[in-house]
């Protein structure tokens, strides 16, 4: 019995064994783990605020702050609302006597407030507050998955077909959240600044500081709307007034005509085109529909472009003004590489970018104003970008008449006039929020209001980035005495050739893409053919070629599998469960099965051998899939083909050899009885 589980259970065996079940154990602990998330405590009345001490990451460093939740009505408007719960940050400031505390807000819509490592900026005078957006933060968030579904599955984001799953999606969302107990009447802008006013008099603050960006900004001028009394001073980057939760044309071509001179004054711009406005609608009027084999979709070039637009600094890459510029100017060259980047991002990152509810619930503001914008004819198709994004944003119109309306919208559709000391700071270059709106719309209803237009600056991230001393001096100075010092800004210049730019990252990511999938074929052509002429592998290049060398084929496997996918079913989502599964789980399957057969084997273990390594292969890829989400999932999908391959081949294995120790054993013992069995008597039976 000793020998039968000491030939079956090898040191390498063991060894391999024991490193498979760290691996599934720790596939077991991503799929299962629970996450962290908000509930309301037992007993909880609405207002109350439970806070304890913890820590932030900033840009300078983690700072002491004070976490917990904040109890509030899903529904103020409804007596009998339930309760949600959601997360309260305070970031302490460091002097002993603070001056008024700042609410971060954060644009979007549809995205966590949060995040905000530039706290430590403020906080020498300030403590620096965080409270969670409802529908977004804690305990009841507005998920679409319907609507992130459709996306993923879309053949150009401004097709009809797309906008219609678009709405279908959002509509199959509003009914699920409904039946689910969700009160969809309770996610309004209005009610967002009632749980600020509720956090202010929890935490025992008289006035309070507003610090917003972009669509952050519409929730401040609701706040100094219901509660001015509350508010000290507010600071808004990149205003966006009523209305503006979509982009005319004239307007995205007034900023394109911004660019366009810039690029007339820069010597390597001026280069590359005459009239960079001229190129670009040229460009926009015959978008190529492929880059060599592969395709591009034009829809999602066009909303990419818009969203790349927005910053003028590279520091959002690879979504950035002179990236985007570049891959037009190139496109105009004949190189389309660039595009497909754009349309490849597109595909990757736009359907899982927004918590899709409560981006639709904030949108509703603005109903009205996109049912006579698309009323009025605009075109889906259009070659202007900003009617492009706006097409995407809305389902080509659909999302105004799907997501219901809060009953208090309709008060805040319409600039309201404000007194509270109001700094409005604008990039001059910026796409999302043009300096125009703020100047022509908001500034004349604020009689204590000011403007900073920043030449040369784009979207909020690029104030945050660029020259962030004289931006950091400018918003201190406001909210300590309420005077404009914008002394530290210089002028600001476009680099109109970035470091990095889309049309490389295309090509880099493209050539990466067939090499490693050509790799993967001429590995799993090779591998037979090595078996066939030396007979299998060598003991270290079988254990190299089993655990390290699968991760190649299982991402090499999975490039083969896109780049099929994109080029002949364009509707198929890159992250489908079917395709990793069987890209992933084939050639780690074969390429393992071949670094542990022999030549000189049976035809029948041969072909055992292969149906367990597949089978074990497909398997751990499909639960190492589903262990984990986005990419994340795909290199658990590649952790989980390589354990099972190799669990299946280690079984059978072992079974292997348990069967030929007990048919040794048997053979031993029939050997044995036979020598000592006593011989018949010599002429027995005669006489």
């Amino acid at each position: 019995m000793d020998s039968t589980r000491a030939r079956a259970f090898t040191p390498g065996r063991v060894v391999a064994l024991g490193l498979i079940a760290l691996l599934g154990l720790g596939l077991g602990y991503l799929r299962f783990a629970p996450h962290e998330g908000f509930s309301v405590p037992a007993g909880a009345q609405a207002g109350d605020l439970a806070l304890e001490s913890c820590e932030y990451p900033t840009e300078a460093g983690t700072y002491a702050a004070d976490c917990g939740t904040l109890v509030v009505p899903e529904n103020r408007a409804d007596r009998e609302s339930r309760l949600i719960a959601l997360p309260v940050t305070r970031i302490r400031a460091r002097s002993e006597h603070p001056a008024e505390p700042i609410f971060r807000l954060e644009g979007g819509p549809g995205i966590t407030n949060m995040n905000f490592k530039r706290t430590s900026r403020f906080t020498d005078d300030h403590d620096v507050v965080l409270v969670g957006y409802r529908g977004v933060d804690g305990s009841s968030v507005l998920d679409c998955p319907e609507v992130e579904s459709a996306l993923k599955h879309s053949t150009d984001f401004l097709g009809q077909k797309s906008f219609r799953a678009f709405g279908d999606g959002l509509r199959e969302c509003a009914d699920r959240l409904t039946d689910d107990g969700v009160d969809l009447a309770g996610y309004s802008l209005a009610q967002r600044v009632d749980d600020l006013e509720a956090a202010r008099t929890a935490l025992d603050y008289g006035r309070i500081d507003l610090l917003s960006e972009s669509a952050g900004t519409r929730t401040a001028m609701i706040y100094s709307g219901r509660y001015p009394e509350s508010l000290h001073r507010s600071v808004m980057i990149g205003v966006n007034p009523p209305g503006h939760f979509l982009w005319d044309a004239q307007t995205t071509n007034e900023q394109i005509g911004r660019y366009s001179d810039l690029c007339s004054k820069d010597d390597t711009c001026s280069k590359r085109t005459d009239d960079l406005a001229a190129s670009m609608r040229e460009t926009a009027a015959h978008v190529p529909d492929r880059w060599f084999f592969l395709p591009i979709k034009e829809g999602n070039v066009r909303v990419a472009s818009f969203y790349g637009l927005m910053e003028s600094t590279s520091e959002s890459a690879p979504l950035s003004a002179p990236m985007t510029l570049s891959s037009w100017l190139s496109a105009a060259e004949g190189d389309a590489s660039g595009f497909w980047f754009q349309s490849l991002l597109a595909d990757l990152a736009f359907p899982g970018a927004f918590v899709w509810g409560e981006y639709a619930a904030a949108a509703t503001l603005d109903a009205k104003a996109a049912s006579d914008y698309f009323s009025a004819g605009a075109q889906q198709r259009d070659s202007n970008l900003g009617v492009a994004a706006t097409a995407f944003g809305w389902g080509g119109g659909r999302m105004a008449d799907i997501w219901p309306a809060a009953p208090d919208e309709s008060n805040y559709s319409l600039v309201q006039t404000s007194n509270v000391e109001t700094l409005l700071i604008s990039g001059a270059l910026d796409f999302a929020t043009p300096p125009q709106w703020a100047t022509r719309e908001l500034l004349p209803h604020l009689p204590n209001g000011h403007q900073v237009v920043l030449p040369g600056f784009g979207h909020s991230t690029s104030v945050w980035t660029d020259q962030p001393e004289a931006g950091s001096r400018l918003i201190n100075t406001f909210f300590d005495s309420g005077q404009v010092d914008d002394s530290l800004y210089k002028p600001m210049s476009v680099d109109f050739t970035p470091e990095v730019t889309q049309t490389a990252l295309g090509k880099g990511i493209a050539g990466a893409m067939v090499g490693l999938a050509i790799l993967t074929i001429l590995s799993l052509l090779w591998m037979p053919r090595r078996v066939h002429k030396r007979g299998h592998f060598g003991r270290k290049a079988s254990a190299t070629l089993r655990s390290l060398y699968p991760i190649v084929l299982g991402l090499g496997g999975w490039l083969l599998g896109v780049l099929i996918v994109i080029t002949t079913m364009p509707g198929v989502p890159l992250g489908n469960a079917l395709l990793a599964v069987l890209t992933v789980g084939g050639p780690v399957g074969l390429g393992i099965y071949w670094a542990w057969v022999h030549r000189d084997w049976s035809a029948r273990s041969r072909g055992v051998g292969l149906a367990a390594a597949a089978a074990g292969a497909l398997t751990g890829a499909w639960l190492g899939f589903h262990a984990a989400a986005d990419l994340l999932a795909l290199i658990t999908a590649i952790v989980g083909a390589i354990a099972g391959a190799n669990l299946a081949l280690i079984l059978l294995d072992m079974s292997r050899a348990r069967s030929v120790d007990d048919r040794i054993a048997r053979e031993t013992a029939n050997a044995s009885a036979q020598r000592f069995e006593p011989a018949a008597p010599t002429g027995a039976g005669t006489h």
